[in-house]
């Protein structure tokens, strides 16, 4: 459609604007003198529009004073030299109108006799050929009767005598009437008028006015010229530096500004390589630093493999005969063989730990059911919320169809989101949720037990970090269950997110692209879910949960 075309341009243009430095500041100084030399420009032309008016003003007027002068003069010596009576003024009314125009540029002239006068004999009213008499006003009459020997001036539109001008309105120019008072003898009062063409004035005006409109253009267009020299000039070297920053930033450690001349961009080049050389040193350092723990800690949980095994051999020993030794002798064995186990676990959470620093781990996907998966996870831990007197409940409408995922490590994920909903959960009902859009899978693990408050969430994909240090766990952990739950979501290009809340719970949510060629839109579980479970729930409980989990969904 038309209007999206131009909201697609529209929005495009902003992202130029927006993006652009350069852009704006000629933009902006363009504008700028644009408004300048338009106020300057008006101003010049219609300083030189009424000079040109006023000096052919004064000139019509000095013409026309010249002309009234002639013809009162040629209607004075008439009267001695030609005689009274008709005959005379016919010879007068036929060398008047020359002897006018010869002192005169007028257009056309035109002579009537001023009326309500009671003199018998009369002069006859003469005009030039085609002269307009629609343009002279009764207004300009009564100022020619009333001022007798003063000049009277009326602006008018004078038509074109080029007929084929198709507009009327341009087939018009600018004009004067002047109107002026005669004596004749025996005759009375008679009204002169002449008609001046400004059309020449008005051409050379429009032939200045376009000079001006040009030459505007041009300045406005050398101004932006200028501009764009001098601000190609400063903003270059700004761009090369925001792409270097681009490139140390992607890791290009060798990338360096080019330092020329002694100027304050030179100075600017000079700090920044500065700057790149510290901080390209600290980043070696750094790194050499965690290739060095990374491999301390990798060597370290190998090396320990060796006697642990040795001691989980013995320890299995000493629990198959615990039998057969004394209470605190056979308490002891349970607690070596409950100790080495976890000690197991985190030799193999450190592995994986180091791995994930190494960027040595490799997915090994193949299609699977997440919500079988999620239901087979369930299922394992089961024996563990019956011991505290959590229900399980699966929430499934989605999420039946097969996703290339590793199937191994996301029932990594859902064993250590399980068992922190059991640990914390208080006893109460766990909700796992499964569904699926057009982009995505999610889970999300749900219990409604202590909560954590907003800092301890900012922490709580720390490794080896505790909510509570103190809290006596039921469920052994090493403290980095949740850390490789996140660096697993993270290599399936998903998320993982979690919402809390004081006394409300929490929640955690897992969110896989079901393509991951295709990334994630929105994720089809809300956060928490929406899903209530008050038949679930005993009434002190239920109304407990309302005020704090209830709150927080709206």
């Amino acid at each position: 459609m038309p209007w999206l075309s131009w909201r697609l341009a529209l929005r495009r243009a902003r992202r130029v604007w927006r993006r652009s430095l350069q852009l704006r500041t000629i933009a902006l100084t363009v504008v700028l003198s644009s408004v300048a030399i338009g106020i300057i420009g008006g101003t010049m032309a219609m300083s030189i529009g009424g000079q040109l008016y006023e000096t052919r003003r004064t000139q019509i007027l000095a013409e026309a004073a010249r002309a009234v002068l002639q013809g009162q003069s040629v209607l004075d010596e008439a009267a001695t030299t030609v005689g009274e009576g008709p005959d005379g003024l016919n010879v007068l009314q036929n060398s008047l109108l020359p002897s006018i125009g010869s002192a005169s540029t007028a257009q056309d002239i035109a002579i009537r006799r001023a009326p309500g006068q009671e003199t018998p004999t009369t002069l006859q009213d003469t005009t030039t050929s085609d002269f307009p008499q629609q343009l002279v006003s009764e207004d300009l009459r009564e100022a020619v009767r009333t001022d007798t020997g003063q000049l009277s001036l009326q602006p008018v539109r004078l038509e074109l005598q080029d007929e084929s001008t198709p507009d009327p309105a341009e087939g018009t120019v600018p004009g004067l009437v002047v109107g002026a008072s005669l004596q004749v003898p025996t005759a009375g009062q008679y009204e002169l008028y002449l008609v001046y063409d400004l059309g020449e004035t008005q051409r050379t005006l429009d032939f200045l006015l376009q000079i001006l409109f040009v030459g505007s253009i041009a300045l406005i267009a050398l101004i932006g010229g200028v501009v764009y020299v001098v601000t190609r000039t400063v903003v270059g070297p700004v761009r090369e530096a925001a792409r270097t920053s681009e490139k140390l930033a992607a890791g290009e450690l060798e990338e360096r500004l080019p330092e020329r001349g002694e100027d304050v961009l030179s100075t600017l080049a000079r700090s920044f390589n500065r700057m790149a050389d510290s901080l390209q040193s600290q980043i070696t350092q750094l790194a050499d630093l965690s290739r060095v723990q990374q491999r301390f800690v990798s060597d370290v949980s190998h090396e320990l493999r060796t006697p642990l095994t040795t001691i989980r051999l013995a320890g299995d020993v000493l629990y198959d005969q615990r039998e057969d030794y004394p209470p605190a002798t056979a308490r002891t064995a349970e607690l070596l063989k409950t100790q080495i186990e976890r000690f197991e676990l985190l030799l193999a959470d450190l592995l994986e730990i180091s791995r994930f620093d190494a960027r040595a781990v490799e997915l090994e996907t193949e299609p699977t059911n997440l919500a079988n998966l999620t239901e087979e996870s369930i299922e394992t831990v089961q024996p563990l919320a019956d011991g505290v007197g959590s229900e399980l409940r699966l929430v499934a409408p989605g999420g039946h169809m097969d996703v290339e995922v590793d199937g191994r490590r996301i029932r990594r994920i859902l064993r250590n989101l399980l068992g922190n909903a059991i640990e914390h959960g208080e006893g109460r009902p766990i909700v796992v949720t499964v569904d699926s859009n057009q982009t995505a899978v999610a889970i999300a693990v749900r219990d409604y037990g202590i909560g954590m408050t907003s800092e301890q969430i900012g922490r709580v994909f720390d490794r080896f970090w505790r909510a509570d240090p103190s809290r006596r766990r039921s469920i052994g952990g090493t403290g980095l269950g949740l850390a490789i739950s996140l660096e697993d979501a993270n290599l399936h290009d998903g998320r993982l997110d979690v919402w809390s809340e004081p006394g409300g719970g929490s929640c955690f949510r897992l969110t896989l692209p079901r393509d991951r060629r295709v990334p994630i839109r929105l994720s089809p579980v809300e956060l928490p879910p929406a899903e209530v479970l008050d038949e679930l729930l005993p009434v002190d409980q239920r109304d407990e949960r309302m005020g704090g989990a209830g709150d927080a969904r709206r």
